[in-house]
């Protein structure tokens, strides 16, 4: 169940913590992927790493996505370079936080760019060989906080909740073709931001949580792989929460 064999996907943001780790759990159920980030040198580091671990042709691609140029180049790349593309996962973000009255125009602009603007031109581009073919994925990484919001971040949560709504409205335009749109919603995850975290602030985190530990790179990696596969062809415009039950929401 859940066989990726056979498919391929796009991963932005793939050499960072979550990202290598949805990297990896689509790569083991037998997708060929195209793997994206800004720094090449730690893509081709971690391709390396993919391949030698879990086998396969994986392929990487350098695009930076706060220039709209490079990012509209994503899409044609991965298709020359996989043949077709199936799968897309847009990851990568960035976080630029303040407080509101000094939040900087740049701030908002910068987090805005990258984390909502990069993934519509993506998913508007990634729909035309997925109408074509009448199959695709598309799915989005959220947050928690998307939903519930936070002090401090403003640009990063209008992100977060834009996405999820763009992700339901092209969901609706998309599903007679075969292609289901949906999110993945992290709430705190164990990465190296968070491992550079005290004792006490990890333990005032954990307190919030009623399984009482963050999350791990692989239950979103997991949560990715489900909503790629085939089995999942009936689940579209929907978010699925991975937060260890800090936010109950329906």
């Amino acid at each position: 169940m859940f066989s990726l064999k056979g498919m391929t996907a796009l991963v932005t943001g793939a050499s960072g913590g979550i990202g290598s780790e949805i990297a990896r759990a689509l790569a083991s159920q037998g997708a060929r992927l195209a793997l994206s980030g800004s720094n090449a040198d730690k893509l081709r580091v971690f391709r390396e790493q993919l391949n030698d671990e879990l086998g396969g042709d994986h392929v990487e691609i350098t695009c930076d996505l706060s220039n709209a140029e490079s990012v509209e180049k994503l899409i044609p790349a991965a298709v020359d370079t996989l043949g077709q593309l199936d799968i897309l996962v847009n990851n990568a973000g960035i976080t630029r936080d303040n407080l509101a009255m000094r939040m900087k125009d740049d701030e908002w602009d910068d987090v805005i760019r990258v984390n909502l603007e990069a993934s519509f031109r993506l998913m508007r581009a990634a729909a035309r060989p997925m109408m074509k073919a009448r199959f695709g994925r598309m799915i989005s990484i959220t947050s928690v906080v998307g939903t519930t919001g936070n002090p401090g971040q403003m640009n990063y949560t209008a992100a977060k909740g834009g996405l999820t709504a763009m992700s339901k409205s092209l969901a609706q335009e998309l599903a007679s073709r075969g292609i289901t749109v949906n999110c993945v919603a992290p709430g705190f995850i164990r990465t190296a931001m968070t491992e550079a975290l005290n004792d006490a602030q990890k333990e005032a985190i954990n307190a919030k949580i009623p399984m009482a530990r963050m999350g791990e790179g692989s239950d979103i990696g997991a949560a990715v792989a489900y909503l790629a596969s085939k089995e999942a062809g009936y689940v579209t415009g929907q978010t699925l929460h991975v937060n260890g039950g800090m936010a109950m929401l329906g």
